[in-house]
């Protein structure tokens, strides 16, 4: 048989040892899973309590059981882990990870396939081709654009990012590269509430940081698209080279969607590149009355996508598509002579490494596949409506509370904030002592592991903001949520207004 021959190696498990092992670890799990609700969301540990667990020594020198390795790593993961399959996580946007992608992603290991060229891959790369179509028909994009799935949504927007750049710059930047414009300044428009991957693409990428333009945002919180023509009006009298203007599908602090069919007719009136990040946002197209604005992604060159957070799919899943699939090809194809990967039969396969930055890649789409055929459209199309109606039910609830001030609402994010009832709302000192407090509660709230918020700042004001992307919230759930603020928020209060500086 394969692998035969005498050779003894300490890494090989035989097969009925891996079967009963991986049984156990399934029971663990299934345990694990069995009391997630019952558990706090986080211990709330610090860096040093947690290396105490690890130890202090070096590298191992001599072999341990398998099946004990299993039981203690198991142990320290469940019990000391921030848990964003509790049904009371709402930090950022990860969300609980469907069971399904956790088996895909053990079969994917087991295989391990690598995504990168066909003969390497053949059914997982069909399947990422199929995963790249049903995703785009999700979002209402056209199911024959190019594609591939990434780490999460920075890449995907990083990918996108290139592409438009090497696409429109107006001299060969891939041989010239970006000194090639003797002094022309290539420039992209983003609004105040983009998401900071447009940082990274900046200073990674040689534009530098100004080279965003940045454009206000109305009164909604979506870029202004008045301001944007003006924008694009002044730098075209000049040296610089627009090129690029990234609307938001959701925006991260409030889930706010840009105007995104005028930022496309913009895109279209100065011959600009019209990227998306839908990164967050892209599947509230799937919401049984979703914002019409969505609709603008269908006339975009690109759209970032994050599987891991509105469909549920274990970390990492990310996509980004493309229009024009030829662009990714132009834009990342390379061919070394050692990569030697040719037609099989009449049909020129596709080779991933060259539509993206990496050669060697894992095999993200089996998870979000699984997860696709087990619950479908409409499976997904309940979820993501049950998770914005939470959304909804928490600003209701909080709007009653008279200690809480409800903020914001849209897809499925809710803003609010804690404000003692004895406090002047407006004055300078009093919103500063807000934002502390609240600053200082959302600490608390995290450490204490009964619920699990984020922040955002809202017109100046620091709010707590919960993100519903789980379905296992419940009603039950929300309903918790101003008990427990309202608890640590007065106890917050009072020990700050203790300290010198916070009196009033």
């Amino acid at each position: 048989m394969p692998g035969s021959g005498g050779r003894s190696a300490p890494l090989e498990i035989a097969p009925e040892e891996f079967a009963s092992l991986a049984r156990e670890v399934v029971d663990l799990t299934s345990g694990f899973l069995e009391t997630l609700p019952t558990r706090r969301v986080t211990r709330g540990e610090s860096p040093k309590a947690i290396r105490a667990l690890l130890g202090r020594g070096g590298v191992p020198q001599h072999a341990s059981d398998p099946r004990q390795l299993m039981k203690e790593v198991s142990g320290l993961l469940f019990d000391h882990s921030l848990l964003n399959g509790h049904p009371r996580f709402w930090g950022y946007v990860t969300s609980s990870a469907a069971p399904i992608g956790a088996l895909g992603d053990f079969l994917a290991s087991v295989v391990n396939p690598n995504v990168g060229a066909y003969s390497l891959s053949p059914v997982a790369t069909e399947i990422e081709r199929q995963t790249i179509r049903w995703l785009a028909e999700m979002v209402g994009y056209d199911p024959g654009c190019g594609g591939l799935l990434v780490s999460g949504g920075n890449m995907a927007n990083l990918v996108a990012f290139l592409v438009a750049r090497r696409t429109k710059t107006p001299w060969a930047i891939q041989k010239k590269g970006i000194n090639g414009g003797k002094g022309r300044r290539l420039i992209v428009y983003a609004s105040n509430e983009t998401h900071n991957w447009i940082f990274k693409a900046a200073d990674l990428f040689g534009l530098g940081l100004d080279s965003i333009h940045w454009i206000p945002v109305d009164d909604q919180l979506r870029m202004d698209a008045t301001e944007l023509r003006r924008a694009i009006k002044r730098d075209l009298r000049t040296r610089n080279v627009p090129f690029l203007v990234v609307g938001t599908a959701g925006t991260v602090q409030t889930g706010v969607v840009d105007p995104l069919p005028e930022l496309a007719s913009i895109c279209k009136d100065n011959g600009l590149w019209f990227h998306v990040d839908g990164a967050y946002g892209a599947f509230a197209a799937l919401l049984r009355d979703p914002p019409g604005d969505l609709r603008g992604m269908a006339k975009a060159d690109s759209v970032a996508l994050d599987p891991h957070k509105w469909l549920y799919a274990p970390l990492e899943a990310g996509c980004v598509l493309v229009r024009r699939e030829k662009l990714l090809k132009e834009t990342f194809s390379h061919h070394p002579a050692y990569y030697r990967f040719g037609k099989l039969g009449e049909e020129e396969p596709i080779n991933y490494y060259e539509y993206g930055p990496q050669n060697s890649r894992g095999f993200r789409a089996l998870k979000v596949w699984l997860a696709l055929r087990q619950v479908g459209l409409e499976g997904y199309r309940k979820m993501i409506s049950d998770d914005a109606e939470l959304a909804r039910y928490l600003f209701e609830v909080v709007s009653k509370n008279e200690e809480l001030e409800a903020l914001t609402n849209s897809l499925s994010i809710t803003t609010f904030r804690y404000v003692p009832p004895d406090l002047n709302v407006g004055s300078k000192r009093t919103e500063k002592y807000l934002n502390k407090l609240n600053a200082t509660l959302l600490e608390k709230l995290q450490a204490g592991g009964e619920i699990f918020p984020s922040n955002a700042v809202v017109g100046g004001k620091f709010a707590l903001r919960c993100c519903i992307v789980n379905f296992r919230t419940s009603r039950k759930d929300i309903e918790a949520v101003p008990e427990v603020v309202v608890r640590v928020g007065r106890q917050t209060d009072l020990e700050l207004r203790k300290k010198r500086g916070f009196s009033l």
